[in-house]
């Protein structure tokens, strides 16, 4: 089997952007080096951002559908269903009452997160630069991947300042990436970025939310410093569908 390993070179920072470079190693030989660089939303990027945007959130809905279905309180209720099933009068019943509760089950799954998308696309998603770029304590950043002469945004972040009461601090948001670029340490890079832009602006700390679905994210921001403040049930999606999708909205912060 090839080995392929990406190894971090370099990276530089100026007021714009911060350039990473990336080399790709097949065994002991370097078959090419990527660019990185890390820059704030263009009018251009729209159409890759939103596919970006979309694919991101929709991809946890299988991941979401497996961790319900083989809890141990699902597992129980899908086969007692059977057993009911067939103790009513037949094998299409063992069959029937089953694949209805795994049919609901994975409509609240997609509902979790086709709602996000829906909604999100409809309002501050439209209008990038109206909703995240037009105040100075706003900023929306993506990662753009250069290899050669060809270049192509391949993760995203921003940041919405918030106030509560005298307290002002920055919100985290549309954390996505290709997940052909993953495990590289963009995700980190992104999240540092967002980070030093709030302690730029003097803000008191940085909020997030994220799903129990998306623990890999959630390991990542506490590798950054963010801390878990509260998990509840309260989402975009209606709460009886985030219940039986047996999601939960995790809540973090990182003092700065």
């Amino acid at each position: 089997m090839t080995e392929r390993n990406w190894s971090h070179v370099r990276t530089y920072f100026t007021s714009t952007k911060t350039e990473t470079w990336f080399a790709i190693h097949v065994g002991k030989k370097v078959t090419f080096v990527m660019q990185l660089v890390i820059r704030r939303y263009r009018p251009a990027d729209k159409d890759t951002v939103l596919t970006l945007f979309s694919t991101g959130i929709l991809e946890h809905i299988r991941p979401c559908f497996y961790n319900a279905m083989t809890s141990p309180l699902y597992l129980t209720i899908t086969s007692t269903l059977c057993v009911v099933g067939y103790l009513l009068g037949s094998v299409f019943g063992a069959v029937l009452f089953p694949a209805a509760w795994v049919g609901l089950i994975y409509y609240c799954c997609h509902e979790v997160y086709a709602t996000v998308v829906r909604v999100r696309l409809r309002n501050d998603m439209q209008d990038i630069p109206g909703n995240f770029l037009s105040r100075p304590d706003d900023c929306f950043w993506v990662a753009e991947a250069e290899v050669g002469a060809r270049a192509q945004v391949v993760g995203m972040v921003a940041v919405v300042a918030k106030h509560s009461g005298t307290e002002k601090y920055g919100e985290m948001f549309r954390m996505i990436i290709f997940p052909q670029y993953r495990r590289m340490g963009l995700g980190f890079r992104l999240t540092q970025t967002a980070v030093d832009f709030c302690k730029e602006r003097g803000f008191s700390k940085v909020v997030l939310q994220t799903t129990s679905t998306q623990m890999a994210a959630v390991v990542l921001y506490s590798k950054v410093g963010f801390n878990r403040v509260l998990s509840n049930v309260k989402g975009l999606a209606a709460p009886w569908i985030i219940s039986l999708a047996r999601v939960t909205i995790i809540r973090m912060e990182k003092y700065l």
